[in-house]
């Protein structure tokens, strides 16, 4: 019978109790490696987010009610300003400043509103932080803002008013309607021009029925050999016969010109200024000068001009000394003592 041996016992037990020590290590380092899911402290930040919310819930009343109040004086204050500058004829000066201060006010009650919600914010930190940000605005809107001080400028100054006739750059008709952004045109040939206010502002206009009256000018053309005086009499004469021609200012007939065929006559005219009148006249002056002038025996000539042709296969055409029409002089030749 074999037995065994104390020391190979007593070394197999040590080898076993380090194997069961480090299974229990690693066992407690996995549960250490694990994510704990707890989330008490998310729950209590919304909590307390909540619990501010009801106690905010007066203040919140309190704002609507405010704004709610500054919306209403605002539109009130709005109709009290159209309704004033219409009694004055000024109904778009009305639509536009009645929009801006109807909405300055809502604007300072959103501002008191914001202060009561939040009681820790100060005016001062709220008008700091609206001027930062209208200047970041007017640089992202510097057109719109542009376009619209400008329209602004144009109602309160009113260089001209909805129906006057006008010219800027190319175009020219009717004023429609001036807006806060553009000005409507309706030009005469039944289109519609919409002219950004600052091209107005910015540049020249020409207001045609800034007055009631405006005067035209034609010019006409007559002989030579005829008698300045007799024509200029017979033009005049024919311009005032015309309907539609105003008699204070006289219509009047002006030597203007010498020209290369013809003596040119001015005649100038005055008429309503409005361009519907001023195209008729003028065309019913232009007849009634040239059935008058025609009555008269003067003459209207045609553009004269002269050419001069050089027949380049004349044989005197390299002798300089051989004077033609239309062909420089050679030099002259020295006189003698002979000659």
């Amino acid at each position: 019978m074999i037995r065994a041996d104390p020391c190979l016992k007593q070394s197999a037990l040590n080898v076993a109790d380090m194997m069961q020590g480090n299974d229990s290590q690693s066992n407690q380092t996995d549960k250490a490696s694990e994510i704990s899911a707890d989330y008490s402290a998310a729950i209590d930040q919304v909590d307390s987010w909540v619990d501010s919310a009801i106690r905010l819930i007066p203040n919140f009343t309190v704002a609507l009610v405010v704004l709610l109040v500054a919306f209403i004086l605002g539109s009130v204050a709005r109709f009290l300003v159209r309704r004033h500058l219409q009694r004055r004829n000024r109904p778009n000066l009305g639509e536009v400043l009645g929009s801006l201060v109807k909405w300055c006010v809502v604007l300072v009650g959103f501002l008191l509103a914001a202060t009561i919600v939040m009681p820790s914010l100060k005016p001062g930190d709220l008008i700091a932080g609206l001027g930062v940000s209208s200047v970041a605005i007017g640089f992202a809107f510097k057109d719109i803002l542009q376009n619209w001080l400008a329209g602004l400028l144009i109602l309160v100054r009113q260089p001209f008013e909805i129906g006057d006739q006008i010219k800027v750059a190319d175009f020219e008709g009717t004023v429609h309607r001036i807006e806060t952004r553009a000005t409507l045109i309706d030009t005469y040939d039944g289109q519609r021009v919409v002219m950004p206010n600052s091209d107005i502002y910015t540049n020249a206009v020409l207001v045609k029925t800034a007055h009631t009256s405006r005067r035209s000018d034609y010019e006409i053309g007559i002989g030579y050999s005829d008698n300045i005086d007799q024509a200029c009499d017979v033009i005049r004469e024919a311009v005032t016969r015309v309907e539609g021609v105003m008699t204070d200012p006289a219509p009047e007939a002006l030597p203007w010109d010498l020209a290369a065929s013809w003596v040119s006559i001015r005649a100038r005219w005055w008429t309503s200024s409005e361009q519907t009148e001023a195209t008729h006249v003028r065309a019913k002056v232009i007849q009634s000068v040239k059935e008058a002038l025609d009555d008269a025996g003067i003459d209207m000539p045609f553009e004269t001009q002269v050419h001069l042709f050089h027949d380049q296969t004349d044989g005197s055409d390299q002798k300089q000394d051989a004077q033609r029409e239309g062909s420089p002089a050679g030099p002259r030749k020295p006189k003698g003592k002979n000659d």
